[in-house]
């Protein structure tokens, strides 16, 4: 029976039991198709490093005796089209028997079981191998009850035997240890070299500029920093286990204008991708506590990410789609101004991380969080849009993780189901945390005022003019003291700033 198995570009998983050994009968596809191109703006190098990631994977597929249909986004045969392109391959070659993998987008399954419907061959569609739960496992889990990532963190922890002791407590007593992970970073200790490999993709530039596709960001494609196969990927995480990850905990949450990467890992593109697995990246991190002594605190962080947070969001993810693509709890309008595509802004922390994130395809999670998506929610931006903005610019955003981080935990548009508390904050943290505010135009110090800082009356007047939606939770009921304790000329005056500040979004 001659078998058709497609590979997304997000799929690039060699240890998948698909390759075990090559079939004579099992054809593969893998297709770069404006479809995925183009249903939202994408950073340059996002769209390079899967290219090339995908090429480098069906080379490997094809010296392992695997046989391999490629279509790139430049070869004539290419429709662009998941649905063309396969009916033109099933006739072509009389496949009798259709597969693919289970997508980890809401969009792109929907297009393959609409596919798959319509086709009088047999088909079915495999697991990734990939993640720890499944799609639904979390929502099993939780019930009717409210999703709190912890639960499902020790819940995991215990499940897959991670970081326990020889009771199947936590090791070292807790289960988490974020509050001493919260360090400023001030060039002590010193920031790692960047042992990342560099290649040069020129040729796969020419062609996307070639097709007038539209990107986003800085391509550097003849100084290429961002892994291509599952090799490099294992020396990018090696290399963070080996040098970083003894200080990530500490300093994870630090910012800072001369090291945008500090100690993070820079292995969410290989993960994301399948280059990597996530049970092998854990292991790694938990034989470096046991091994090398490093702090829990650190390995405990890094793990939970992994393990805790990615596979929450996931079924989250899962659980809320199609829902979460229109939520919109504040009704947020505004839309974004011109300079989240250029950098152009007075205000330090926003150019750097905007700056940063163009010309890298990279910001770490909280100049994600707390520097980006922190001004977003205050100003009012529209969730969809601060959404497609996300899920374009990071080379590591497919929209299973990128949706929930962005619509539930930045932008809170989906009422709390995410979050428990909206991730704002004054400009009092961001300085906390980094040296941005230090030169900046604005003074992080003062609420009113022509070069008082946005973030300082946007926090309050963002409470202010949600109090009806925020005042009960229980989180929130400091803020709500301290804006009781305000005197009503201060609270019109920081009302009126914000309002200027808004007004005047693209000059800021």
């Amino acid at each position: 029976m001659k078998k058709l198995r497609l590979i997304l570009g997000d799929q690039l998983n060699s240890q998948h039991t698909w390759f075990n050994q090559a079939d004579a009968d099992v054809l593969y596809v893998m297709m770069e198709i404006k479809q995925e191109t183009d249903y939202v703006v994408h950073h340059a190098q996002k769209v390079i490093a899967i290219f090339a990631a995908m090429r480098a994977f069906s080379d490997r597929l094809k010296s392992d005796g695997h046989q391999v249909i490629y279509l790139t986004i430049s070869d004539s045969n290419n429709g662009h089209d998941f649905e063309q392109n396969l009916n033109q391959i099933i006739t072509q070659h009389q496949i009798e028997h259709f597969a693919y993998q289970a997508p980890d987008e809401y969009r792109v399954d929907g297009l393959l079981k609409i596919f798959a419907s319509k086709l009088t061959i047999p088909h079915a569609m495999v697991s990734t191998e990939h993640f720890l739960t499944e799609r639904d496992e979390a929502s099993r889990f939780f019930g009717n009850g409210n999703w709190l990532m912890e639960r499902f963190y020790r819940h995991m922890r215990i499940k897959h035997q991670v970081l326990l002791d020889d009771k199947k407590k936590p090791v070292g007593g807790q289960w988490n240890y974020d509050k001493e992970n919260r360090q400023y970073w001030n060039h002590q200790p010193s920031a790692p070299v960047d042992n990342r490999p560099t290649h040069d993709h020129s040729d796969i530039w020419n062609e996307i500029n070639s097709l007038n596709i539209t990107t986003m960001g800085q391509p550097n494609e003849s100084a290429f920093r961002w892994p291509i196969n599952r090799e490099e990927s294992l020396q990018i995480l090696d290399d963070f286990i080996d040098h970083k990850l003894v200080y990530f905990g500490a300093y994870q949450d630090a910012m800072h204008t001369e090291e945008l990467r500090l100690f993070h890992s820079l292995i969410s593109f290989s993960l994301n991708t399948k280059m990597l697995s996530p049970a092998e990246v854990i292991a790694k991190a938990e034989q470096a506590y046991i091994e090398k002594d490093y702090p829990l605190a650190a390995v405990e962080g890094f793990i939970r990410q992994i393990l805790g947070w990615r596979e929450f969001v996931r079924g989250f993810y899962w659980t809320n789609m199609p829902a979460m693509q229109t939520v919109n709890y504040f009704n947020h309008q505004q839309p974004l101004p011109s300079w989240f595509w250029n950098g152009e802004t007075k205000m330090n922390c926003m150019k750097h991380c905007i700056r940063q994130s163009l010309d890298h395809a990279y910001a770490h999670h909280i100049q994600r969080l707390m520097v980006i998506g922190n001004f977003a929610l205050l100003m009012g931006f529209k969730p969809s849009e601060v959404h497609a903005w996300y899920l374009g610019i990071y080379i590591d955003a497919f929209e299973w993780v990128e949706m929930p981080n962005t619509i539930g935990m930045s932008q809170y548009a989906d009422g709390g189901l995410l979050a428990t508390k909206p991730y704002v904050s004054s400009a009092a943290y961001i300085n906390k945390m980094s040296n941005y505010c230090g030169d900046c135009t604005y003074s992080h110090k003062a609420r009113i005022g022509e070069n008082a800082c946005p973030f300082n009356s946007l926090y309050w007047d963002f409470f202010q003019r949600h109090q009806t939606q925020l005042a009960k939770n229980p989180r929130l009921g400091i803020v709500y003291m301290q804006l009781q304790k305000m005197r009503e000329s201060d609270k019109k005056d920081i009302s009126q700033q914000a309002a200027l500040i808004k007004n005047n979004a693209e000059n800021l």
